[in-house]
Formats: C-alpha cells, sequence, structure tokens
C-alpha cells in the first residue's frame, strides 16, 4: 500500500532539508503561498523561524490549518 506522507526537497532559508507531508497540506501551502504572492521557500522559512518545538513538518500542518480555519 502506498503512503498517504510523501517526503518533498525544500530549500529553507538557503538550506535544503526534506519534509513529509501529505498530498491535501501541501497543495494547500502552496494555494497559500500564491495567495500571499510569496515564494513556498519564503512560506516555510517563516513558519520554521516561528516555530517553538515540534518538528518542520508538524509545524507546516498546523500552520496550513490554521490559515484554512481562518478563512
Amino acid at each position: 500500500m502506498k503512503s498517504l506522507v510523501v517526503k518533498r526537497s525544500v530549500d529553507i532559508d538557503g538550506h535544503k532539508t526534506s519534509v513529509s507531508l501529505e498530498d491535501a497540506f501541501w497543495s494547500d501551502l502552496k494555494k497559500i503561498a500564491h495567495m500571499q504572492r510569496a515564494t513556498l521557500s519564503k512560506v516555510l522559512t517563516e513558519i520554521d523561524n516561528g516555530r517553538r518545538q515540534g518538528n518542520l513538518s508538524s509545524a507546516i500542518r498546523v500552520f496550513v490549518f490554521d490559515q484554512v480555519r481562518a478563512h
């Protein structure tokens, strides 16, 4: 069975790393970046800089959830 979580390589503040996200979160994250007229890398950098604990993938999920809930 294929995993619903996909590992993706991303650039955060000039550094390559990877995050594991479900397609739905990835798709919404790209839409949010487009709506903010920002690059995906810029949005990811802001998420990374704002997280207090936990891993980046979880922080991205919370960010996307908060953005969707706010709109």
